[in-house]
């Protein structure tokens, strides 16, 4: 019996390689998809490899893009400072239309691959504010994606996947640690150093911390400080 394919979006942080675990444990054989869009923290890359290597993925496919030609993000404009403090609305690390780019990649590759699942890791809970990580626009994608490929078109139904939407990130921890993620390779700082250490301040590190935290299990993070 072949296996159901899935298109894996993993940037080489904890929700991502969470995702790619729980696709996994559903039987997909998963298909992940990075990209090298001129982030700030470019040492996520080697740590999705990692962790599609060490979850047993089908194929680790990177795909370059240069999002800083647009900027108007702190992690695509070295102008523009990370904040270390929590801020009200919007953050500055909001990537424009990343999702929406990045999904839309994602799609094309699924429908080459003949896969009908794409999976991502957005979060409504403990999310950073960002648009592009709702329950409504995931919806809204879905639906364009079928309208907008042949495989919706010839009645192969395309779902967009968020398993993490409604978890919160100790939960996220606790059902990765169960499907055996080693978060000890992932890197989820927006300004980590080359080597993958953390900086301990940014919103995505208090998050991780604060997941871990709760969850009551020993952060792996290493620390730039």
């Amino acid at each position: 019996m072949t296996a159901k394919k899935a298109v894996i979006l993993l940037s080489g942080g904890l929700d991502s390689a969470t995702v790619l675990a729980m696709a996994r444990a559903d039987g997909y054989e998963c298909y992940a998809l990075g990209f090298n869009y001129g982030q700030r923290h470019a040492s996520e890359l080697l740590a999705a490899s990692r962790v599609a290597k060490s979850l047993g993925a089908r194929a680790y496919k990177l795909v370059e893009l240069d999002l800083r030609a647009i900027g108007g993000s702190a992690l695509t404009d070295d102008a523009i400072a990370v904040p270390e403090e929590e801020t009200a609305g919007i953050p500055v690390t909001y990537v424009p239309a990343r999702n929406t780019v990045f999904l839309s990649i994602a799609l094309g590759w699924a429908e080459v691959l003949g896969a009908q699942d794409i999976f991502v890791g957005v979060n409504a809970v403990d999310y950073s504010g960002y648009p592009d990580c709702r329950p409504a626009y995931i919806d809204a994608y879905e639906k364009m994606a079928n309208l907008a490929t042949r495989a919706g078109v010839e009645g192969r139904r395309l779902s967009i996947r968020a398993p993490l939407m409604s978890m919160s990130k100790a939960d996220i921890v606790r059902e990765g640690i169960r499907l055996g993620v080693d978060y000890s390779l992932t890197v989820s700082c927006y300004q980590a150093r080359t080597d993958g250490a953390a900086c301990g301040r940014c919103d995505s590190c208090r998050l991780r911390a604060a997941g871990f935290a709760g969850a009551g299990l020993e952060d792996p993070t290493i620390y730039a400080q």
